[in-house]
């Protein structure tokens, strides 16, 4: 009994393969092919997403791939919070995000801070923040951020991160803000040294 259902099973699945098959090569064509082939060449050329930034003062969201966001949408995800002042961004720092990306797919990085006008950065100092008077964030050359992989809610131990950048052969300074209130990694394309930012 069990080999006869199977064999009418089997048998089924045959015959509606072949009418499928039937089908398809009698259907028309759809116009003349080239919307097909376009959108085929188009996913191919569509490289893989990487992960997402998350710009935490706006909650704006912008996808991560090898040519996403360009430099100049970077700029605008990192421009100061205060004055809404864009300033050019040290290339190495998007570079950076989109390795550590691809090394945590589906991650989402927290962008906590990008450019620092002067006058952000001396009112962060006269808040008591752990600010540099001549921060790179000044410059354009640092970026803030949370590292938080895919299906997961908190963001990786800051010091864990900073061993992975090291180990990525980042030559740079970075940061690693442990507190409660500040938990991130600051990365930037100034002189080799390290600090704990708490």
């Amino acid at each position: 009994m069990t080999h006869r259902f199977a064999g009418t099973v089997a048998g089924a699945l045959v015959a509606l393969l072949q009418a499928t098959s039937v089908a398809s090569e009698s259907a028309p064509p759809h116009g003349d092919g080239l919307a097909t082939r376009k959108d085929a060449a188009t996913y191919a050329d569509t490289p893989p997403l990487l992960g997402t930034l998350v710009q935490t003062h706006t909650e704006e969201r912008v996808l991560l791939d090898e040519q996403e966001p360009t430099a100049a949408r970077f700029e605008a995800l990192m421009m100061d919070r205060a004055t809404a002042e864009a300033h050019p961004m040290d290339g190495k720092l998007l570079g950076l995000l989109r390795t550590l990306a691809a090394r945590h797919p589906g991650a989402r990085i927290e962008l906590v801070s990008g450019y620092r006008s002067p006058k952000l950065n001396e009112m962060l100092r006269k808040k008591g923040h752990h600010v540099a008077s001549h921060s790179q964030h000044s410059l354009g050359h640092a970026c803030d951020f949370r590292l938080v992989e895919a299906g997961q809610t908190k963001a990786l131990d800051p010091r864990d991160v900073e061993k992975e950048l090291r180990s990525l052969g980042w030559d740079g300074g970075v940061g690693s803000y442990r507190l409660e209130s500040d938990w991130f990694v600051h990365a930037d394309v100034g002189p080799n040294r390290r600090w704990d930012g708490y």
